[in-house]
């Protein structure tokens, strides 16, 4: 049985935006405000962190983590990347933190930290991690559970999703082709992204995303990566499909 912490579920500038007058931003209701989007699945004595946000911390605290065995990438953009430097408490304790991205992303975050990537005068306050490169076409084993990367586009850009066991994760999503979506058949859970009701060029809209669950059906979906152009949480959430939610920050499920 896999546990499914939802971290975050907010799009790259968070909810509420700085600065917004925006209804939702403004919402009293805790469901409207999310932090960057993230999960922490957990089997048997396993953590493992799909993204690491710059609400990464804060995140971490919220859910009580001790250790995170783990980290999955999804792509190099900062609303899913910028808070790996917050590892530095698990660092400490575990050493080397397993990281597993496709070869771009991996080079791409040796870049903007190099001072984490690679080994050469390292500071000694530093973290430092196990790089692991992955290909949508290979799955592999990850402390007894077999992952299965899955190739979205996010617009031009190739992003991976993964499946462990009958559960997965798919975000910042526009297009899956027909060889992708054969990984995501019979799911008792999907997460799925979903940024507004109006269309995105980047990323599903709501429309978009039901269309995709109904030719899936999975026997749950959990909407994620969420705008406050959404709507309230409440009034959105009322409209759905049956076994079609809202994800929020906090909630957790269990999935087989």
């Amino acid at each position: 049985m896999l546990r499914i912490h939802f971290l975050g579920t907010g799009t790259s500038q968070g909810i509420p935006v700085i600065g917004s007058k925006h209804p939702v931003c403004l919402s009293s209701d805790s469901k409207d405000k999310r932090l960057r989007v993230s999960v922490l699945i957990q089997w048997e004595d396993t953590n493992l962190v799909v993204d690491c946000g710059p609400d990464f911390r804060q995140q971490m605290l919220r859910v009580d983590c001790k250790s995170i065995e783990g980290i999955l990438f999804t792509h190099e953009h900062a609303d899913h990347t910028a808070g790996i430097d917050d590892i530095r408490p698990f660092f400490f304790k575990q050493g080397d933190i397993p990281v597993y991205a496709n070869k771009r992303v991996i080079e791409n975050l040796s870049r903007r930290f190099d001072y984490i990537f690679l080994n050469d005068n390292k500071y000694p306050g530093a973290p430092s991690v196990d790089s692991n490169i992955i290909s949508p076409n290979t799955s592999f084993l990850f402390n007894t559970k077999i992952i299965v990367p899955i190739e979205v586009m996010h617009n031009t850009l190739p992003v991976l999703g993964y499946r462990i066991n009958n559960f997965a994760y798919l975000t910042d999503v526009k297009t899956i082709n027909e060889k992708e979506l054969l990984k995501l058949q019979n799911l008792d859970v999907l997460v799925l992204s979903s940024l507004r009701i109006e269309s995105h060029p980047n990323h599903l809209n709501l429309n978009e995303a039901l269309v995709l669950i109904e030719k899936l059906k999975p026997k749950r979906s959990y909407l994620t990566h969420i705008s406050h152009l959404m709507g309230f949480h409440e009034e959105v959430n009322k409209k759905l499909p049956k076994n079609v939610f809202l994800a929020y920050d906090t909630l957790t499920i269990t999935s087989n």
